[in-house]
């Protein structure tokens, strides 16, 4: 199977065109076995080509499948061409693995949906993109499988599009990570009109022999993070995450888990050597990353949407892991990555039981008390709410203090602050969302408490095992005070990953950033419990005394309307003047004038055209005289 690592993405691949051809005539049973099949053979594949990547020397790598030339234009050349290294294959495993448990949740999530093809068809496409784009030996198709992932998620996030809020929600995505893509696009053509090939290894190489000078090089990495800020929802292209929560619940873990906002942060990983070599443009991923990590966190104080305080939460955590790889600690911004796949898609779906609880009620303030309901849902939300959190010996902890380690020991005290700053308001957000939700007193509306059941087994099991990842995952990379052999994680990664001089700290300096991460965490989920357990009152005391404060949170800093007001409404508008003055005159005008002036040319013409014989003969008579007192002249 190891040899057969290329077809990993193509089983979910041959699901939707089995389900474009035959999925009318399939039943709702065949439809999620198939669905989930594909993706669980996928996962079988990854797992398979991880073990023998094991076994190999690193010289050997990366394994390249060639299976097409693509593109052939003069001297370039583009490969439909899969590669595997230990990048691509732990994101295969998180793709797959983590996708596999989101398509059986949606088994039972999406039972009763009227377009439940539809549903599987379009998860199944947007995981065969997601792979493609991991897979990719060059820049060219790595694209194809970024622009996927766009498509895919214009189509959940707008699934039910007879809602004009979902539809409008989709569209959004779709427009904001366009800005995005235009940047990304001029990256890649700079590539290939300076390096004449899109591959990976022709780009490390060319790197390494310094064939691009400095600046444009700089310049092509910027460009690139660009791109991977709208992808992965970073400022200032976040804006479209928070309005995805339109879709299907499983739609937003997989978005937020394991496949599109964590495809910026692959990009960098993949392209270490390049931010590497220009330390301004790094400079600037981990500033970004760091501001919106704390940006992010500041919105989730206040929201009372439960999937949206998730939402702003997964913007501040993929904050995090840009901060990891542009301080040089891509392999921690990849541990953080992965770990995040599991609590995150933890929550979402434990999100996703909550509102199969209470018949689709999304607002905390509307909860209380569901502990007691909700068995089975209840420690498994706790569980991730404590790994993102960053408390000890569960998997969050770990990867979230490589980075800010990372931070420290390379001097960047700015970003270990912001992030030192961003744990504390995880924490806190995340806790005020368990003590709304699961404790305190009952809020239901009294029909709605009636039908409080807990989700069935197709739901429920699939949070089990994610909560038992979100505790155990973390010892994959545990941190240098346990022993320099301890991080299993990243030595894996190392064939892949540039090394710059690493600054090693003292085991006592270790310790400290260890327990001050931990401190603050515990602060958070302090504060959380004193204002809505213990004086459940603050909370309204404190916005009646900063209500400005309160109502520039609430209302996310007013971005969207910033940008609705800067970008938006004077697109429109002048899209309406442009339609009135030139669609309209000009391109209107000179199609009805041509139609105008032919009718008009036809009717003179037909005045010639009369159907007698005596006019007929008149006319030739007239042009012989014409033509015998031209010849004369």
């Amino acid at each position: 199977m190891a040899n057969y690592f290329w077809m990993i993405p193509f089983f979910p691949a041959l699901s939707v065109v089995l389900f474009l051809l035959f999925g009318r005539l399939m039943s709702k049973k065949y439809v999620s076995f198939q669905a989930c099949f594909s993706v669980l053979l996928s996962f079988v594949f990854s797992l398979f080509a991880f073990i023998h990547l094991l076994s190999l020397p690193s010289s050997s790598l990366p394994l390249v499948k060639k299976l097409f030339t693509w593109i052939l234009s003069g001297n370039f050349q583009a490969n439909f061409s899969l590669q595997l290294d230990p990048l691509s294959s732990v994101m295969t495993l998180v793709v797959t693995g983590v996708g596999f448990l989101i398509h059986v949740y949606s088994v039972g999530y999406m039972a009763e949906d009227r377009s439940y093809t539809r549903y599987f068809t379009q998860l199944n496409l947007f995981t065969f993109a997601m792979l493609i784009l991991v897979m990719a030996s060059n820049i060219v198709l790595m694209f194809v499988g970024w622009e996927g992932v766009g498509l895919c998620s214009y189509l959940l996030i707008g699934f039910w599009f007879e809602k004009h809020s979902a539809a409008n929600a989709g569209k959004k995505a779709f427009i904001v990570n366009r800005i995005g893509d235009a940047a990304f696009l001029l990256g890649i053509f700079l590539i290939f009109s300076h390096l004449g090939s899109g591959e990976f290894t022709v780009i490390n190489q060319a790197l390494s022999q310094h064939q691009l000078a400095l600046p444009l090089a700089t310049l092509i990495a910027i460009l690139l993070f660009v791109g991977a800020t709208g992808k992965s929802a970073q400022i200032p292209l976040y804006v479209w995450l928070p309005d995805a929560m339109e879709g299907p619940t499983p739609v937003s873990a997989l978005i937020h888990a394991a496949t599109m906002v964590t495809a910026g942060v692959y990009m960098v990983a993949r392209l270490n050597h390049l931010y590497s070599f220009t330390p301004s443009a790094a400079q600037i991923v981990a500033i970004v990353g760091a501001i919106t990590a704390v940006f992010a966190g500041t919105i989730a104080l206040t929201q009372n949407d439960i999937k949206r305080v998730l939402a702003y939460s997964t913007i501040s955590q993929i904050g995090y892991m840009f901060m990891g790889c542009g301080v040089g600690a891509y392999a921690a911004g990849m541990f953080h990555l992965v770990t995040h796949a599991f609590f995150k898609s933890l929550l979402f779906l434990a999100a996703g039981s909550v509102m199969h609880a209470l018949s689709g009620e999304l607002n905390m303030q509307k909860m209380g008390g569901l502990k007691k309901y909700l068995p089975q849902t209840y420690p498994t939300f706790l569980i991730g709410a404590i790994a993102i959190s960053g408390i000890p010996f569960f998997s969050g902890f770990f990867s979230k203090d490589a980075i800010l380690t990372s931070a420290y020991a390379q001097g960047n005290y700015l970003v270990w602050t912001l992030g030192i700053f961003g744990a504390v308001l995880t924490a806190f957000y995340m806790f005020r969302l368990i003590f709304l939700t699961f404790h305190g007193p009952e809020r239901m509306d009294e029909e709605v408490k009636k039908h409080i059941h807990e989700s069935p087994p197709v739901m429920t099991i699939p949070l089990v095992i994610l909560a038992i990842l979100s505790i155990v995952g973390g010892y994959i990379g545990l941190p240098a005070v346990v022993g320099k052999e301890a991080n299993w994680f990243f030595k894996f990664l190392t064939p892949v990953i540039s090394h710059h001089e690493e600054v090693h700290l003292s085991l006592s300096t270790e310790w400290l950033l260890i327990l001050a991460s931990t401190v603050v965490a515990l602060t958070g989920i302090f504060i959380a419990y004193v204002l809505y357990l213990k004086k459940p009152s603050l909370p309204h005391q404190m916005v009646a005394r900063f209500p400005r404060a309160y109502r520039l949170l609430v209302n996310k800093y007013y971005v969207d309307e910033a940008y609705n007001y800067i970008f938006v409404q004077p697109t429109i508008k002048g899209s309406e003047l442009v339609y009135q003055h030139f669609d309209l005159k000009v391109i209107d005008g000179a199609v009805n004038g041509t139609a105008t002036s032919a009718g008009f040319l036809g009717k003179i013409i037909s005045y010639l055209h009369t159907g007698l014989i005596k006019d007929y003969a008149l006319a030739i008579l007239l042009g012989a005289i014409i033509l015998l007192g031209y010849l004369l002249l």
